[in-house]
């Protein structure tokens, strides 16, 4: 109780934990690099490295202190840190009988993470057979495991749970910029990460190819479209045309039209002297208004 009570305390809302985690996924895939967004595209060897990943990302991101005979140290109590892409897969090694472990899973596909305690007792695992004596947890005693967060949402890995049609028009471009476009274009309403932005581009200078001044938002300005990061201004317009709310290093766009006033039953916004609002099928198409400044 007392570590999970600190854990809750660095993360009251689990929102930091499921960004390492999301953000491990995205380090093995490499998208900058390799153009993957796909877990089942990753290596052997990589994804054998997961679970050193999360444990490095996870002690960065909370300071945790080297524990003594297991990983963390936390609330002056040993933790050992284990991950499993499959619920229930943890490999649970001698040393940790009789010791606190942090149970983390994440899946990708699912888009759910999970984050508990249990402390190990021989009797919990099952038996195994394989070389470094590592062993599971027995699925009738996964009850005795205290959860910190059960299944929450995991970030979206928007290339990967967008529509397959969709997708391909993404990567049937042969330029970056012209990637990003049809992916702003097409997964409106959406938060897409900046691991995703870089993925689709795949150069160096992603984020220049998002920005005006000949990036996606002036490109697809007069298509109507427009693309807000995670700027207090542009935040402030998502939530009041009522669509996702771009978090730090996100992006959302969004078609808009004219409307007749504020008093329309679609939520608005004012910009350029007009009224707003998200965009239906029947509404033509208009080049979209001039975002405020990018000042946060």
């Amino acid at each position: 109780m007392a570590v999970r009570d600190h854990l809750l305390h660095l993360d009251p809302t689990g929102s930091r934990f499921a960004s390492v985690l999301r953000d491990t996924i995205d380090q093995l895939l490499n998208g900058e690099v390799t153009g993957r967004y796909d877990w089942k595209t990753l290596f052997k060897t990589e994804k054998t490295h997961a679970g050193t990943l999360v444990e490095i990302n996870l002690q960065r991101e909370f300071k945790f202190e080297d524990g003594v005979d297991m990983d963390y140290r936390v609330a002056n109590i040993d933790v050992d840190c284990k991950y499993s892409q499959q619920f229930g897969g943890w490999m649970i090694p001698p040393e940790a009988q009789g010791h606190l472990c942090l149970l983390v899973w994440a899946n990708d596909y699912k888009g759910r993470w999970s984050a508990g305690l249990l402390r190990i007792k021989q009797e919990w695992l099952n038996r195994g057979n394989n070389r470094d004596l590592k062993l599971t947890i027995k699925a009738e005693h996964r009850n005795k495991i205290l959860w910190l967060w059960h299944e929450a949402d995991l970030p979206e890995n928007v290339l990967l749970h967008m529509d397959a049609a969709d997708r391909t028009a993404v990567f049937a471009h042969s330029s970056g910029q012209a990637r990003l476009n049809e992916l702003f274009r097409r997964a409106q309403k959406r938060r897409i990460s900046r691991n995703v932005v870089r993925t689709v581009a795949q150069q160096k200078d992603y984020m220049k190819r998002v920005r005006g001044n000949g990036g996606s938002r002036s490109a697809l300005r007069d298509e109507g479209i427009l693309i807000m990061g995670d700027y207090e201004s542009h935040r402030k317009i998502a939530a009041q045309l009522s669509v996702p709310i771009p978090r730090e290093g996100e992006f959302v766009s969004v078609r808009v039209a004219r409307v007749a006033s504020e008093q329309t039953i679609r939520p608005s916004i004012f910009l350029d002297g007009q009224h707003w609002a998200c965009a239906v099928p029947s509404d033509p198409r208009q080049p979209a208004p001039t975002l405020p400044s990018t000042t946060r």
